[in-house]
């Protein structure tokens, strides 16, 4: 089957069209990848596409904005149903005090501590029951993303596999927390984890797939110099000095004060204007005061903003002399990753997903301490050449690895191994 053959038997009306729709957008289709990834590569994935046509399956998270999984669902999602996949997305509702919950939960599965009081996981289930109630999924795979949502396989008579995506760094979970979790996690039937090394001791399956970008999203597609320069005077950023920038959401995780702290070290030797930028998702309620907590440390060469702005995002990372993720755990790091393509060099945290995608001191920088980050800061900004070196292989890196594409392709295999289960229900 070559590529046009592939794309039409798996497109559901039109390029990238909903069926029976008119319209003047269009989704991103797997063929715009073709300069990216090559013929051989776009046909394999659309006949993989077609071979899956018409399934129904629904993502089930926490929030439609604000961190990775969001912006992996976004595209994710549209790309599958421009194949022929009926792709949909659900999100959690929930109270104050239930995402304060989940948040602890989220911070304890990466190691840090939590009191789970009986009130506590009281509060935890009801929520989720109470959206199962509202949520009809008849769909053909459900895939339940984090520990929000993840009872919510004990309240449906299940149909069909259930899987469970974790995308948090499973390298040292809290045991009392696992141990509770763990009994949720066994009724699913695949669990589906960023890195072998968070693989867990537990019954289903598991597999291991990293994340990836959309090249072609706001955040991520390509600016002219003059977008670029809009979206920082907009916002005051001043571009006198190179800039140094740390794109993430307000979270403890993230080493926001590290990030601080390693700057004013290298300013003692380079002149350059850090910029820290991140936003307040729904479901994480620590985020308001890690950056209330920030704000303190504003002068005119330490800019903190708290926006959603893909655009911005996107030109940050363009026009920066050096992207930071100095992150003290970090389930994979997507802004990593956007940073890269963008063939800027990056300096991260030698944690999690980060290690998996920068070689030190061949396509970017991995550190351990305020010290050797604030030292890295300056070897680049007084290295032109080295930040151009480095940038293109990071660029190259993405290319080869972290593009939607390859996700999408890992999930189509995962759906696939469904199949007999498929053809069962069909026959129902």
């Amino acid at each position: 089957m070559d590529a046009d053959a592939a794309r039409q038997d798996a497109a559901p009306g039109g390029r990238g069209l909903p069926a029976g729709q008119d319209s003047a957008f269009t989704l991103t289709s797997v063929e715009d990848y073709l300069p990216l990834i090559g013929p051989e590569a776009v046909t394999r994935i659309l006949a993989k596409a077609a071979a899956l046509r018409d399934l129904h399956v629904v993502n089930v998270n926490s929030t439609y904005y604000g961190g990775g999984v969001a912006e992996i669902l976004s595209s994710l999602t549209l790309l599958m149903n421009g194949a022929g996949i009926h792709a949909g997305w659900r999100v959690l509702q929930g109270r104050p005090d239930f995402f304060s919950i989940t948040k602890k939960m989220h911070n304890a599965l990466q190691g840090g501590e939590i009191n789970l009081s009986d009130l506590k996981r009281d509060i935890y289930e009801e929520v989720v029951f109470e959206n199962a109630a509202r949520m009809h999924l008849d769909h053909d795979l459900i895939v339940v993303h984090d520990p929000q949502p993840l009872p919510l396989v004990r309240f449906f008579r299940k149909k069909a596999p259930w899987v469970w995506r974790c995308h948090v760094d499973l390298s040292d979970p809290h045991p009392g927390l696992w141990s509770y979790l763990s009994a949720f996690i066994e009724q699913y039937d695949a669990v589906v984890l960023s890195l072998p090394e968070y693989a867990q001791p537990i019954g289903p399956p598991q597999r291991f797939v990293m994340p990836a970008i959309n090249p072609f999203s706001t955040t991520n597609k390509a600016l002219s110099e003059a977008e670029i320069d809009d979206r920082l005077q907009h916002y005051d950023i001043p571009t006198d000095l190179p800039l140094v920038v740390q794109v993430s959401r307000f979270d403890r995780w993230k080493d926001p004060q590290g990030v601080i702290d390693a700057f004013r070290l290298a300013r003692r030797e380079v002149e350059a204007t850090l910029v820290l930028v991140g936003n307040v998702a729904t479901d994480d309620p620590e985020g308001q005061e890690i950056f209330e907590s920030l704000c303190s440390c504003r002068e005119e060469r330490i800019r903190i903003l708290s926006v959603q702005d893909s655009a911005l995002v996107n030109a940050l990372q363009r026009r920066a002399a050096v992207v930071l993720q100095k992150s003290l755990r970090e389930g994979f790091g997507l802004t990593v990753t956007e940073a890269m393509w963008k063939g800027t060099p990056v300096i991260g945290g030698r944690v999690g997903g980060i290690r998996h995608q920068i070689e030190d001191g061949v396509n970017g920088f991995l550190v351990e301490s305020v010290e050797q980050a604030a030292g890295r800061i300056v070897q680049l900004l007084q290295d032109a050449e080295l930040r151009h070196r480095l940038g293109r292989r990071a660029r190259q890196t993405v290319r080869d690895r972290f593009l939607m594409t390859r996700l999408m392709e890992d999930w189509l295999d995962l759906i696939g191994s469904f199949e007999p289960h498929f053809r069962l229900r069909g026959q129902n």
